[in-house]
Order: structure tokens, then C-alpha cells, then sequence
């Protein structure tokens, strides 16, 4: 599987306090912007720089820098957009987009409300982002939505997995690299990953 997981002691203590369920709404958000900002930094290291040059107090000098309007964050509504600040604050001026997906309490499947990104998507290279890659169906569904618009190269960005997500993604899409914080043990009969944290974007938004 086209799997990166962060092994990172920073990482392991973050989503220790983020899967805390005494860990408040305020807290919470925080650390999921915190960690998305290093997934952002890993999935970004090998992306192609152009060489200009600048002036520097002492001398002229030839450096490299980021074309960022050649990127795009796509979060998936609602959970998805707790992970968006932590990632402009790497890349600014990236374009954004939205994808709105809810899942169907009895079936489990997700349910797509609502598809905006940027002009000329199909040029960018998208990074997919959402807390939480569970039984996949959300992820398979947003990447199916983004290369019907003719988008090339995507990234999945998560802070947690279950393994049946990775597998149910990876089998779909092994063209899509998904970065995640951690790989989780399972998930129960009701679809949520263990040990988890609860639901995302409930806790992201203080709604239970």
C-alpha cells in the first residue's frame, strides 16, 4: 500500500493529548492543526522548487522557491476543515477547495452534498484532507470527484487510520499517497476506528 506514517515522538504526544476525551474543543482544534501542519511538511518534501535569485544583505544569491499557486487543499466538510489552517501556514497561498460529504448513520456509506474547487484544478497538485480515513468509502468517493475533474496527482492527508480504509483506499486508488499520523487497531461494528478519539468534527466544533 502507498501508505506514510508519521513515526515522530512529537507526533505520539500530540495525538495522545488529542485522543484524550477530557481534552477540550479549543485544545483539540489546535493540536489537529498542529498535526496537520506536519503531515502537510511530509507530504510536501519532495515537490519540485524553482530557481530564482535574491539579494541577500551581503551578496547576490541563487535559491529555490515554491510556486504555491501550482497546489491545491481540498478538506472534506466538515471534520476536513479543522486540518486547513495547519496546512496554509506551510503553503499560504495555495488555493483551496471543499468537499462535502456526510455519512449515512445506517448504512454507513457517505453522502455527497456539496463539490467547489478552484479554476483550472486539473493543473494543481490537490492534497485531500480529513482527520479521520475510517472504512474509506469518503476518501474513495472525493478522490473519484477530483480525478473526474482531471486532477493528476492527489495526496491524502489524515491524522488517523483503520486499516480497512487504508486497504479499501489503496485498492482503489494505489495512485494516491496517504499520509497519516497514525495507523489505528480496527474498526467496531459501527464503523468508528479504535482506540480513535471520538468523532472529529464533533469535537473540532464543541456540536456534542
Amino acid at each position: 500500500m502507498n501508505v506514510i506514517e508519521l513515526n515522530h515522538p512529537l507526533i505520539e504526544h500530540k495525538l495522545a493529548l488529542l485522543r484524550d476525551e477530557k481534552t477540550g474543543t479549543k485544545e483539540f482544534r489546535e493540536l489537529v492543526s498542529e498535526i496537520a501542519m506536519f503531515l502537510c511538511y511530509e507530504a510536501m518534501k519532495n515537490v519540485e522548487l524553482t530557481e530564482v535569485e535574491v539579494k541577500t544583505p551581503i551578496e547576490k544569491f541563487k535559491t529555490h522557491i515554491l510556486d504555491e499557486d501550482k497546489y491545491a487543499f481540498v478538506p472534506i466538510l466538515r471534520a476536513g476543515m479543522g486540518m486547513l489552517d495547519g496546512v496554509i501556514t506551510v503553503v499560504p497561498n495555495a488555493k483551496i477547495g471543499h468537499i462535502g460529504m456526510y455519512r449515512n448513520e445506517e448504512t454507513f456509506e457517505p453522502v455527497n452534498y456539496f463539490f467547489k474547487v478552484p479554476k483550472n484544478i486539473d493543473k494543481k497538485e490537490v492534497f485531500l484532507l480529513d482527520p479521520m480515513l475510517a472504512t474509506g468509502g469518503s476518501a474513495i468517493d472525493a478522490i473519484d470527484l477530483l480525478k473526474g475533474k482531471g486532477v493528476k496527482k492527489i495526496n491524502f492527508l489524515c491524522i488517523i487510520s483503520a486499516p480497512e480504509g487504508l486497504e479499501a483506499v489503496s485498492k482503489k486508488h494505489p495512485d494516491v499517497p496517504i499520509y497519516t499520523a497514525h495507523i489505528d487497531r480496527e474498526l467496531n461494528e459501527n464503523k468508528y476506528i479504535c482506540p480513535g478519539l471520538g468523532d472529529a468534527g464533533d469535537r473540532i466544533y464543541g456540536t456534542k
